[in-house]
């Protein structure tokens, strides 16, 4: 069952359009991985869902959760899912935590509704489960009391809280050692007990994304690329652009020979090129790559490609990186 239904959404800045006509859905219980390269629209998605977009974004197009309409919604219905429906883990913990109030309390703010006692009862066990030790007492302590990692799993337990149906996470671990961030993904999307949420997440690692999404949107100046479920997509990626993020991936022996990458640098979004975006970069472009925007079509396994070459190439997308044999 479809949880977050998105059609068409459409974000601007500053009279610039960032995400432009962008559809997907969020089963209940699924991970998906919105993945690319900076400046793709990634993080403005994510806020876009929870209509906490930066001062003067314009946002147009259908955000729905559990069947609601929320694009274009006033703020008092956003303070009604979010929290509750819907919780946000950004990358730093410290955007989010506030440094003059003790965690638990923090916590317990989310929860209040429960009463003081039970509130508090509620933040220490939320601590806990996210693997603080010593969590009644580690409660009291303020934020820069804690490390880094047990920052981001404060946010967690607060995201958490609640029991969201829906966590968006963006880039929720990336300024941690792997040992953290794997921690810190294994919270918010490894396997668990009992009925998981679904999580949103942001990344532009793909190797985060193999080991948690079940499935991946790749995007690409504020477009869908492709879409599917992560190990089709990545094992055979169908769009030139997906291939070269795959390709770039480091092998796991050593080879000696350097990676292959992507040439040139994603268009500024305000000086897109005529046709596809990533037809100047693209080592399978053709007249036609450049002349027309390419729309989502289906590719078979429960695939979306948009790319006017799906289907016309020898191989898997990734063999345009690699020099033949």
């Amino acid at each position: 069952m479809t949880l977050l239904r998105v059609r068409e959404l459409r974000v601007g800045v500053a009279g610039t359009e960032i995400v432009r006509g962008l559809s997907f859905d969020v089963a209940h219980g699924e991970t998906l991985a919105v993945v690319g390269e900076s400046g793709a629209g990634k993080s403005l998605t994510a806020r876009a869902v929870l209509g906490l977009l930066p001062p003067g974004a314009r946002m147009s197009g259908s955000v729905r959760l559990d069947g609601r309409e929320l694009s274009g919604a006033p703020e008092r219905v956003y303070r009604q899912v979010r929290g509750r429906r819907i919780a946000f883990v950004p990358q730093d913990a410290l955007s989010v935590l506030s440094p003059v109030h003790p965690v638990g309390d923090q916590l317990a703010l989310a929860v209040r509704r429960l009463g003081r006692k039970r509130a508090w009862e509620r933040a220490v066990a939320a601590l806990d489960r996210v693997g603080i030790p010593d969590a009644a007492r580690r409660a009291r302590a303020y934020p820069h009391e804690f490390s880094g990692g047990m920052r981001q799993r404060a946010v967690i337990a607060m995201a958490t809280v609640n029991d969201p149906a829906l966590i968006v996470a963006d880039e929720p671990a990336t300024a941690l050692d792997p040992v953290l961030q794997t921690r810190i993904l294994d919270l918010l999307a490894g396997p668990g007990e009992g009925e998981r949420p679904a999580v949103l997440l942001v990344t532009h690692d793909l190797g985060v994304a193999a080991a948690y999404a079940d499935r991946v949107l790749v995007m690409y100046a504020g477009r869908l690329v492709e879409s599917g479920p992560a190990r089709a997509v990545l094992r055979r990626p169908r769009a030139p652009y997906t291939g070269g993020l795959v390709a770039s991936l480091p092998p796991r022996e050593v080879t000696g020979r350097p990676l292959p990458a992507i040439a040139g640098a994603p268009p500024a979004p305000g000086a897109l090129p005529p046709g596809c975006a990533f037809a100047p970069r693209c080592p399978a472009a053709a007249d036609a790559c450049r002349d027309q925007e390419p729309q989502p079509r289906e590719a078979g396994e429960n695939r979306l490609v948009a790319c006017h070459r799906f289907g016309q190439l020898p191989g898997p997308a990734t063999d345009l990186y690699r020099e033949p044999a």
